[in-house]
């Protein structure tokens, strides 16, 4: 009976250098950078077996999260406009809302969830996220699930 494959989040600095360098090779290759295997392989200083000996263990978290429902959670300083501010954002990079849940704030800030599909958004999740916990009174904004 075939083993059920398990799937960690792993953070990129801990990963052995060969993963970032197939996942750069498939990134070459997706956006046309490279035409070939070959030539992505040359590219990011890795042979073609290597490449083709991880290149379905590798995906990069933005990849694995496109076209699904995530689920954020935010800390926000109990301020007029907080929500506004974070659903403004949601939309401009086309992120479409599912639901929003939110707690009656408590010593001046307030935890939000949202639920949202991805399947349009224009820019990864990560750089979503630097977005987010760059808006003023935003404490904490952090992906629960997806």
């Amino acid at each position: 009976m075939a083993q059920v494959p398990k799937y960690y989040i792993v953070e990129a600095s801990a990963l052995p250098t060969i993963f970032l360098k197939v996942a750069e090779a498939k990134r070459l290759l997706q956006t046309g950078e490279a035409s070939t295997v070959n030539e992505a392989a040359c590219m990011t200083g890795i042979s073609r077996s290597a490449f083709y000996k991880y290149r379905d263990a590798v995906l990069p978290f933005q990849n694995m999260m496109h076209g699904r429902v995530v689920t954020f959670q935010f800390l926000l300083q109990d301020q007029k406009g907080q929500l506004a501010s974070l659903l403004q954002l949601f939309t401009e990079h086309k992120t479409n809302i599912q639901t929003i849940n939110s707690i009656i704030p408590n010593n001046g800030s307030a935890v939000v969830t949202i639920s949202a599909e991805t399947m349009d958004t224009t820019i990864s999740l990560e750089e979503l996220l630097g977005l987010f916990a760059q808006l003023p009174g935003v404490i904490k904004a952090e992906i629960l699930a997806g």
